[in-house]
């Protein structure tokens, strides 16, 4: 078992729970990320305030030995930081970051992707959204 797991009693049933801490290392983040990347489908970075994380894109777990700039910013500032690295693996690529706090609020990691987001124009999109489903309407009548 993962030394980041283990099992309590709660409502009467054994549960195995999942704890992460600022010592948590890319063995004890793999899962979280592993989770975070298969949901949203985007490149996906993550470490603990002490040691090194992981970068998952594609599916794979392509740096076992991460980080990177933004990373560093959420980790020293507690903020979620929506940019664009001028520096490191996404360099030019608008990234989001966010802090992962421990019950007692302080950052112990943070998780980051791509920020496909940034680059749509969401007042275009939307516009046009109104604009077709005015068609529609129109069409109906």
């Amino acid at each position: 078992m993962c030394p980041s797991r283990s099992q309590v009693i709660y409502r009467g049933e054994k549960i195995t729970t999942l704890t992460i801490s600022e010592d948590s290392g890319p063995e004890d983040l793999e899962t979280l990320a592993v989770a975070v990347h298969s949901v949203i489908g985007l490149p996906t970075t993550i470490r603990s305030l002490k040691r090194k994380g992981l970068r998952l894109e594609k599916g794979q777990i392509l740096d076992r030995d991460y980080t990177g700039p933004v990373l560093e910013e959420v980790l020293k500032t507690n903020k979620v930081v929506h940019k664009v690295p001028t520096e490191g693996v996404y360099s030019g690529k608008p990234v989001v970051v966010a802090p992962i706090h421990s019950k007692d609020g302080e950052v112990i990691a943070a998780l980051g992707v791509v920020d496909i987001l940034a680059t749509i124009d969401l007042h275009s999109v939307f516009q046009e959204y109104t604009s077709v489903l005015e068609e529609v309407e129109y069409a109906k009548k």
